[in-house]
């Protein structure tokens, strides 16, 4: 049996996901650029002070949304500790 409203909402579930994805890959892609500048410049691989605004901007921004802001500090914590190890990892090189 297809459930064709399900199936519905599943295509648009796998396109945000899809579009998920390559928005973090683009973001990837800059935040690399910014290790090798930082790398380069002998910047610390982590800023603290920016990650905490950076946290605060975008817990408001799920609050707006009507996102769990919780789960969204969570997600950008993620996605900040991957991008310091990236940076790390550039200035040793």
């Amino acid at each position: 049996m297809t459930d064709d409203v399900l199936k519905g909402y599943r295509k648009s579930i796998d396109n945000i996901d899809a579009a998920l994805v390559c928005l973090l890959a683009e973001r990837f892609k800059v935040t690399q650029a910014v290790g090798r500048y930082k790398a380069g410049t002998g910047l610390p691989a982590a800023d603290p002070g920016r990650e905490e605004q950076q946290i605060a901007r975008l817990r408001q921004l799920a609050l707006d949304a009507e996102l769990d802001p919780e789960f969204s500090e969570k997600f950008l914590r993620f996605i900040i500790d991957e991008v310091i190890r990236h940076h790390r990892a550039a200035a040793e090189t």
